[in-house]
């Protein structure tokens, strides 16, 4: 199960790089992922540091897990990811409901189950 958890983890770690880079590198590529219209450069600017730095961080947050077993840092990306998803279901309340927000939505709950899970098996967790 350890294994498990530890690939799991790694996934969606590779997933959040993805985002994160493209997002800080390559921000005008994720404007339709994000279903955002960046204004000038500084719209360009708030992609690649918040959104980008967001994921980013998450993913430095999961290695340091993942390389030392101190999988507090698991419980803090899982929060972040919380409160997006929270947005999420605010944005369908306030909004209106669109099934594209169904797919991230729904990843966003996994990966929260996934870390959550990976933090309480492994707390003891030896560095892979």
């Amino acid at each position: 199960m350890d294994l498990t958890l530890q690939i799991l983890v790694g996934l969606a770690t590779v997933m959040l790089l993805g985002l994160g880079t493209m997002s800080m590198f390559a921000p005008r590529r994720m404007v339709k992922n994000f279903a955002i219209e960046p204004v000038g450069t500084a719209g360009l600017n708030t992609i690649r540091s918040v959104i980008g730095g967001l994921f980013i961080t998450s993913v430095a947050l999961l290695i340091f897990g993942l390389l030392t077993g101190q999988t507090l840092g698991f419980v803090v990306v899982a929060l972040l990811l919380g409160i997006v998803a929270f947005g999420r279901i605010v944005g369908i309340v306030a909004d209106g409901f669109d099934k594209a927000v169904v797919p991230p939505l729904v990843v966003e709950l996994i990966i929260i189950g996934v870390l959550m899970t990976a933090y309480v098996q492994l707390p003891t967790l030896l560095p892979i």
